[in-house]
């Protein structure tokens, strides 16, 4: 599986950007799928995953109520709707999928990588 993730930008805060995830493969709706972020300065930090069974979501408390996590099997895609913006959310946001139900707020439980896309959200 091939992943790219594209939709980054610069955005005032309380602003919106809507990330997606284009994955090639046929097996694409057997995968989780999660995002991640990494600061500058920082370790690499779950945001958001949506699993492949069922599609039920998971989102790190800080973003709770402001990002939505979707996909569209059919299109072989993963969003994230980020709203409200803050200077804190900025960072290089990367998709990820992975074969496994459980576990996935956590980096090695994620099999593929996308090459990662940049937010900055200025004040």
């Amino acid at each position: 599986v091939q992943l790219q993730a594209f939709g980054g930008g610069l955005v005032q805060a309380g602003g919106s950007l809507r990330l997606s995830c284009a994955a090639s493969g046929r097996t694409f709706n057997s995968y989780s799928m999660g995002w991640f972020r990494q600061a500058p300065g920082k370790e690499r930090e779950f945001v958001a995953v949506i699993r492949w069974r069922g599609s039920s979501t998971y989102y790190v408390g800080s973003v709770k109520g402001r990002f939505t996590i979707s996909r569209d099997n059919a299109k072989n895609t993963v969003y994230l709707q980020m709203n409200g913006l803050k200077p804190e959310d900025t960072a290089i946001y990367y998709c990820a999928a992975s074969s496994r139900e459980f576990g996935l707020g956590f980096e090695g439980k994620y099999d593929y990588w996308g090459q990662g896309t940049l937010v900055t959200v200025s004040s």
